[in-house]
């Protein structure tokens, strides 16, 4: 968790389909409590945009057992070396639409 949060700035923005927040405290939290396993599989880089799909698998806190799994994508904004925004949406469609991201953008699978 420190090393997420010394990625981040202070007041990163964090989001996703339940809301949004501010602060490197509430980034440690969700972190903390969302008990997710993700593999990337896509990369999509625009300026200082970087849109990232990834295959989730949510664990139950009390026995680890899996109680789902999605696609879903992570639109990071870094600036000056530091995750600035971070939000997450249910699927690649509306994470590159929102990020001005592209096809012609991809770096890769990952």
């Amino acid at each position: 968790m420190d090393h997420l949060a010394g990625l981040s700035y202070p007041n990163v923005k964090i989001g996703g389909p339940r809301g949004s927040g501010h602060g490197a405290r509430l980034l440690r939290e969700w972190a903390e409590r969302a008990n997710i396993q993700r593999q990337s599989s896509r990369v999509f880089h625009r300026a200082d945009t970087v849109v990232v799909d990834q295959e989730a698998e949510w664990r139950s806190p009390d026995a680890g057992e899996d109680t789902g799994s999605q696609t879903v994508s992570s639109v990071f904004v870094v600036r000056e070396g530091r995750v600035a925004r971070v939000m997450r949406y249910d699927g690649p469609a509306g994470a590159l639409d929102v990020a001005n991201v592209d096809g012609s953008h991809e770096l890769g699978v990952v």
